[in-house]
């Protein structure tokens, strides 16, 4: 009943605003009806943000969409003029995984993806993918076993006897890098730093050689298993999640093979509500980032299209994943409101 409630609340607001003229939607970018199939690839693991069905890349459900981006996208689909159609493939790879609208087998791709400049380079340097406007607020936190929580009340509280799970080439690994002094601002390893491969172990010299950033990360450390640092000030970092993304790294801080997940709040604060009071989150990054779906950089069309109907979506980042979370119809909501203030139903 609160849901419903929300949502009405919600479309009254904006129906009594486009009646005083506050909001005007008219469909430009979008304004031709493209009969546009976007072939779009999200992220299998990011729960509650983008996920599949099903975890299992063997079930049915794995290829079907779920999620506060799923919700979104179909939200996108169902505003004139139609015709715009979301093809949805799961990703189950995450390192990287920005760059794919630059394969000729993408055109966008989402699962709760932190826009940052250089995610808009490819290896060579060059601008490959652009992104679209940010629809969702992201920072980074700790989520650890409860009763360490008290333990673990900042970033500051990590030493080298403390073990931090995290997703390679995620932004939870390199804030958590930068924050505790393991990596400077641009990535860089701190001198003594020992880093191991499944080629073997490498030790940072400080410099640039040995670089991890959310973008990319040097040559030498592809692969990376697990991180020892080169002061006592500093925690251990352990990688996983390459097969099951966030679940691994759960049940890693289940049993007692890590001491903390390093990740985004949202979906930190979801394990920590479904985990039936195992978990909490017991600090929350000051840094707030946004997420946004990435396209081919000569796509500026369709970009601009896309842009066109986030904006009015989200209310220009008024409507995020709170507002769907209380209320996952938020978003269609909103499509109704476009169709009908534009004299469609």
């Amino acid at each position: 009943m609160t849901r419903v409630v929300i949502g009405l609340a919600v479309v009254a607001s904006l129906a009594s605003a486009c009646r005083d003229g506050v909001v005007d939607p008219v469909p430009g970018a979008c304004a031709a009806d493209h009969g546009a199939r976007i072939r779009f690839g999200f992220y299998a693991f990011f729960a509650p943000v983008s996920h599949s069905e099903d975890a299992n890349p063997d079930s049915p459900g794995f290829a079907r969409h779920a999620g506060y981006e799923a919700d979104l996208l179909t939200a996108f689909e169902a505003m004139e003029p139609r015709g715009m159609t979301v093809m949805r493939k799961p990703v189950a790879d995450w390192p990287g995984i920005w760059l794919l609208p630059a394969t000729p087998d993408f055109d966008m791709v989402g699962g709760g993806i932190t826009i940052l400049e250089s995610r808009t380079l490819d290896a060579s340097g060059e601008r490959a993918i652009e992104f679209t406007s940010g629809h969702i607020a992201f920072r980074q936190s700790l989520l650890v076993r409860s009763r360490d929580a008290e333990r673990f009340g900042s970033y500051d509280s990590l030493s080298s006897a403390v073990r931090v799970g995290v997703l390679r080439g995620s932004t939870g690994e390199a804030r958590l890098l930068q924050i505790t002094g393991l990596t400077d601002e641009g990535g860089v390893l701190a001198a003594g730093t020992r880093i191991e491969t499944p080629q073997g172990v490498v030790v940072a010299d400080g410099t640039a050689r040995y670089t991890i950033t959310a973008a990319s990360a040097s040559v030498e450390l592809e692969g990376r298993t697990r991180i020892s640092p080169p002061s006592t000030a500093m925690p251990q970092v352990v990688y996983l999640g390459d097969v099951s993304g966030e679940s691994e790294l759960l049940t890693a801080l289940r049993t007692g093979m890590i001491d903390a997940v390093a990740q985004v709040e949202v979906g930190n604060g979801e394990a920590a509500r479904a985990s039936g009071g195992a978990f909490a989150v017991a600090v929350v990054d000051s840094l707030a980032e946004y997420g946004g779906f990435a396209l081919d950089a000569e796509d500026g069309e369709l970009l601009d299209c896309i842009d066109e109907r986030l904006d009015w979506l989200t209310d220009q980042r008024r409507i995020g994943y709170a507002e769907w979370r209380a209320d996952p119809g938020v978003f269609l909501s909103r499509a109704a409101l476009w169709n009908r203030s534009a004299g469609t139903t």
